[in-house]
């Protein structure tokens, strides 16, 4: 068996028997014959990196160079100090960092911040930190510029700490002093194939080229053996970080970009989860804290793992239901995150409390966190890498984002609903709940203003209606994937005891809420009890009738018996004057003899 493979030079050079890039005179790509499955590719390098292993397939080239290059403030020399340093703490490999620019102390106290002692890492052998100055004026005076001092300086830094791992920053200033371009180039490709000959694993920074080229130089990026891209935009007044694999020889990559943030643990690469929708799911369900909620839910709540939305208008309740929830989970014990982009832990707590809702008593005993930030301080990848960090940290079995809607100050709908898409990915393959708010749009109710609607397992509407001069809440189950649910509207009540679903009444071609619920209720109460007396009344007039009319009966019953008894004693008379009188008129016929 063949297998058909098509090569792709990572270089300028067109390849013999090639007319711009393509085989001449060949009808059918090139052909070699199909290795043992058992052939293993590129050994890799992890970095520790949050994210960045993952998406690299574990890590960089071992015993090969990586360029990074990237403009000012994209995080190019704490992605090579972080490979250093994870790799001495991590992996048991220790590292030599080479810097150009700042002092050994400078940089110390740079990354102090994010928990990386230097010193002490030097001390323990681990770690081996230089400062290289270099001048261009001297190189000027001499006339003379090679890399030999340098390669010997490097080396007995590797040596001294039997490094696995090199980091040098950066090339600009390394060359800086180089105004001859063959001589560069040249000097160039003999650092590469130095640090290739020593087997170490090695980073080497740059900065941005202008136009197509990545670096300044234009030639870095051809004899590395990966090239990764960071970069820095700013949109709206919000700056996002984001990380791009340019190429990575002897490994599959994705081209795509990848949110980047630089935090309390470093440098955080967020991977763009599947879309293979290959996550797990689960048949154990939760409860929404709202009984008769549960009820229209099958009676038993949510899918764990679900992502369900709430969205209504301004006022409606939303984020009662959604403490609410966070109230039931956290009494079962479990951890939730409570992300709000609206109100401080502070305000929440207290307007809950207003409807017996008691967060503050989950937040003392570490079950509640709160993450309260405007949209406007990050960007959208950069709400997503918080996300993901505090996920990992507090491990919640269920999450609020309230509202989403307020994204929409730093993106657009479509920008929303892809970063969306990804964090259900990424919460549904961590089996966590996720409920969402979101505003409806001025026009249907079965909208919202970001259009995340599909995204969503369970899909809760509240609405307001206005009657009789006050506006009420009605809340029902739009839809519900897996599960029997209820099509009922309830009229959804906020008091000091907590949240009431009630049955709404509805009328011939109307449903009242609130107070004309409230009146019409009363009124069918007293219509009724009216009803129920006329009845009555009526009852009691007709039994009297009746009672009058079985007298009659039973007089003219005893009349009619008066009657058959004198009929039948004057029959009986009768009957006797008859008899006496034929008997008489016997005897006279024989007192007469006659014949």
């Amino acid at each position: 068996m063949e297998q058909s493979v098509y090569f792709d030079y990572g270089s300028r050079v067109t390849p013999p028997g090639t007319v711009g890039g393509r085989f001449k005179n060949r009808k059918e790509p090139m052909s070699l014959p199909r290795e043992s499955s058992s052939v293993k590719g590129i050994q890799k390098c992890p970095t520790g990196i949050r994210g960045l292993d993952e998406i690299t397939g574990g890590g960089l080239p071992k015993g090969r160079p990586t360029l990074v290059c990237g403009g000012a403030g994209s995080g190019k020399t704490l992605l090579a100090m972080e490979f250093i340093v994870r790799g001495a703490r991590q992996f048991g490999e220790p590292g030599v960092f080479f810097a150009f620019e700042e002092t050994t102390a400078d940089l110390a106290a740079n990354v102090a911040s994010l928990g990386f002692d230097l010193p002490a890492l030097v001390k323990q052998k681990k770690l081996a930190l230089d400062y290289v100055r270099i001048e261009r004026s001297e190189i000027e005076e001499t006339g003379e510029y090679d890399l030999e001092g340098l390669f010997v300086r490097l080396a007995s830094a590797i040596d001294g700490v039997a490094a696995k791992r090199v980091a040098l920053d950066s090339l600009e200033a390394l060359f800086a002093g180089l105004p001859n371009e063959a001589i560069l180039r040249a000097e160039l490709r003999r650092l590469f194939e130095w640090l290739k000959k020593r087997g170490v694993s090695a980073v080497i920074t740059a900065e941005q080229g202008r136009g197509s080229n990545l670096t300044r130089h234009g030639l870095e990026e051809y004899v590395s053996d990966c090239v990764i891209l960071l970069d820095q935009r700013v949109a709206n007044q919000i700056a996002t970080r984001r990380l791009r694999i340019i190429k990575y020889r002897g490994s599959a990559h994705s081209a795509n970009e990848y949110p980047t943030l630089i935090e309390r643990h470093g440098l955080s690469v967020l991977p763009i989860s599947s879309l293979g929708l290959s996550y797990p799911v689960s048949t154990r369900r939760v409860s929404t804290g709202i009984a008769r909620l549960d009820a229209m839910l099958g009676g038993k709540g949510f899918f764990k793992g679900s992502s369900i939305m709430v969205s209504g208008t301004a006022g409606c309740g939303k984020s009662s239901i959604a403490a609410s929830f966070a109230d039931s989970v956290c009494a079962r014990g479990e951890r939730f995150l409570y992300c709000s982009t609206e109100e401080s832990p502070e305000q929440l707590i207290r307007n809950m409390a207003s409807i017996g809702i008691d967060l503050g008593r989950h937040v003392r005993s570490g079950k509640l966190l709160f993450h309260t930030v405007r949209p406007t301080l990050y960007g959208l990848e950069t709400h997503l890498v918080k996300l993901h960090g505090m996920v990992e940290d507090f491990s919640p079995s269920a999450i609020v984002i309230d509202p989403v809607s307020n994204l929409e100050a730093i993106g657009t709908d479509q920008e929303i609903k892809a970063m969306l898409t990804r964090m259900i990915d990424f919460l549904k393959n961590r089996g966590v709940t996720t409920l969402f708010t979101a505003l409806t749009g001025n026009g249907s109710f079965e909208t919202t203003t970001v259009g995340i609607s599909s995204l969503m397992d369970t899909w809760i509407l509240l609405r307001m209606v206005e009657s009789a001069s006050e506006r009420n809440r009605l809340l029902y189950v739009l839809k519900s994937r897996g599960m029997g649910h209820s099509n009922q509207m309830r009229e959804f009540v906020l008091s000091d005891r907590g949240i009431g679903l009630v049955d709404v009444y509805a009328g011939p071609g109307a449903v009242y809420t609130g107070t004309e619920r409230i009146n019409q209720e009363a009124r069918d109460k007293a219509a009724g009890a009216a009803a129920r007396r006329n009845a009555e009344s009526r009852g009691r007039e007709l039994a009297q009738q009746g009672a009058v009319l079985r007298a009659q009966i039973a007089s003219l019953q005893a009349q009619l018996a008066a009657v058959v008894s004198r009929r039948d004693h004057e029959g009986a008379e009768e009957g006797a004057r008859l008899k006496a009188l034929n008997g008489d008129r016997a005897a006279l016929t024989r007192a007469r003899r006659a014949d």
